[in-house]
């Protein structure tokens, strides 16, 4: 696509104050300063975002942990509890469009950033308010990491093999679904507010956007009654779709129609299994699941994962390696892509970075700042608002 002369930046002119730590608010507020907002990570000035110790590995001063989630962003050290620092964010907040927290419920600090205080005196604010549980309910003063969201929200109890013990998934599910969907919700706020001028509060939380992300297993579940168990990597409404072994690892199969498995039987040389009346429609594999993954497995154990590959992608029948990180970011794909970036960091040097996964006109928002070293602007900021304020 021919190169469009507006840049990738939707929300310049945006500032996001990231009152947050950990990963979901980091990552809300990263996800905004990506688009192009002035986003400022307000931290203790003891130690600052603790995911800046949650090392090793680490570059230059913190963990490569705080570094995934927080570039693009400034840096400003305050105490949120003192007086001062309490008027200093207030300062803040009045040339701020969007707070991002995730004070624990019933917190100190959510009491001294409670919304209904803030709005009376920042009506056009838009507060994002992420929590493990929710606002409401019996769990609500509960904490909660990532781990402990997959596990209460039922995550784990569908994640690993069915006969081993359950598994939390490889990514952060709980806090990167609490983020993506807190980030929607703060896009549609500023729409709002572009109508009313008004801002509001948005509340959710790592419970509730497992329990959206359930989708067709709640589904299945509301239809029969019947809960859902472990399947491994097989698919609970598709079969065959799951990773299967070859004779040196194992290829990953997706079958979403019966015209892919006519396909996949041709390949596999078990052109019969296709009128088998076991086998014959989607459902009919469903149904019989077991014996069908045996016969494919069996089918499969003499070639090699890229031979079975190479076969299976020429018949149009969707395959592919399982790669690890080292396999997926030294393709030539990755790297056609564009969406690894290299920028200098003030005590690592270069660092790489997983960009922003959507283009704007073939442009992808770039990576403009390192993350930053603990209250590496405080003073920048602090100018800017004197300079605004004629002090």
């Amino acid at each position: 696509m021919s190169e469009s002369p507006r840049t990738a930046r939707p929300l310049a002119g945006i500032r996001v104050v990231d009152l947050s730590k950990i990963l979901a608010g980091p990552y809300v507020g990263m996800t905004l300063a990506d688009l192009g907002a002035d986003v400022i990570k307000v931290e203790h000035p003891d130690g600052g975002d603790p995911t800046r110790q949650w090392g090793p590995p680490f570059q230059g001063e913190d963990a490569t942990y705080y570094l995934a989630t927080n570039r693009n962003k400034r840096s400003v050290t305050v105490d949120l509890k003192s007086e001062a620092g309490r008027d200093t964010v207030d300062r803040l907040l009045r040339e701020a469009d969007v707070v991002v927290e995730n004070f624990r419920p019933g917190s100190s600090l959510q009491r001294l950033y409670d919304y209904r205080d803030l709005s009376e005196r920042h009506p056009h604010l838009i507060v994002l308010h992420i929590s493990a549980f929710g606002d409401h309910g019996p769990m609500r003063d509960e904490p909660g990491y990532d781990m402990v969201a997959q596990a209460a929200a039922g995550l784990m109890s569908l994640t690993g093999e069915p006969d081993g013990p359950p598994v939390k998934a490889g990514y952060a599910m709980g806090d990167l679904g609490a983020a993506l969907f807190g980030a929607i919700g703060v896009l549609s706020a500023l729409v709002e507010r572009a109508r009313t001028g008004l801002g509001q509060y948005l509340t959710t939380s790592l419970y509730e956007t497992q329990l959206a992300l359930h989708i067709n297993w709640a589904t299945g579940y509301f239809a029969t009654g019947q809960t859902p168990h472990r399947l491994g990597s097989g698919h609970p409404n598709l079969v065959p779709y799951q990773a299967f072994p070859a004779a040196d690892g194992y290829v990953v199969i997706a079958v979403g129609n019966d015209s892919l498995w006519t396909r996949l039987c041709g390949v596999l040389d078990r052109a019969a299994l296709a009128d088998d009346p076991r086998f014959r429609t989607n459902a009919d594999r469903v149904t019989n699941r077991d014996d069908l993954v045996a016969l494919i497995e069996d089918a499969l154990a003499a070639r090699t994962v890229a031979e079975w590959c190479a076969v299976l992608q020429e018949a149009g029948v969707p395959a592919a390696p399982i790669r690890d990180l080292h396999e997926v970011y030294t393709s030539p794909h990755t790297e056609a892509l564009g969406i690894v970036s290299t920028v200098e960091h003030p005590t690592a040097g270069p660092i790489r970075q997983v960009g922003f996964p959507v283009n704007y006109h073939g442009r992808r928002p770039e990576v403009r700042t390192a993350p930053p070293l603990l209250g590496q602007h405080t003073d920048d900021v602090w100018e800017e608002l004197h300079a605004r304020s004629g002090e």
